[in-house]
C-alpha cells in the first residue's frame, strides 16, 4: 500500500484527467509509478553495459563484427 500527497496544481491535473477519461487516479498514478521505473531500469542497464565497456578498455566492436563473431553474416 502506498499513500502520496500531491501539491494542488498536481491534484487538479490528476482529477480532472481521471474525470475526462473515466479512468481512476490511482490507474493514472500506477501508470506514471511503472513507467519511471521501467526508465530507471534501462538507465540502470545502460550504466551497467558502460561499466563493462570501460573495465574492457573501451574496445568496442562494429555491427560487422558482432555479426561474423556470432556467426549471423552471411
Amino acid at each position: 500500500m502506498l499513500a502520496i500527497r500531491l501539491d494542488e496544481k498536481t491534484e487538479t491535473r490528476l482529477e480532472n484527467l481521471a474525470e475526462q477519461t473515466g479512468r481512476t487516479k490511482t490507474w493514472y498514478a500506477r501508470k506514471a509509478i511503472e513507467s519511471y521505473l521501467d526508465d530507471l531500469e534501462d538507465a540502470a542497464l545502460a550504466a551497467s553495459a558502460y561499466e563493462e565497456y570501460l573495465l574492457d578498455g573501451g574496445c568496442s566492436s562494429s555491427l560487422k563484427e558482432v555479426r561474423e563473431r556470432l556467426g549471423l553474416e552471411s
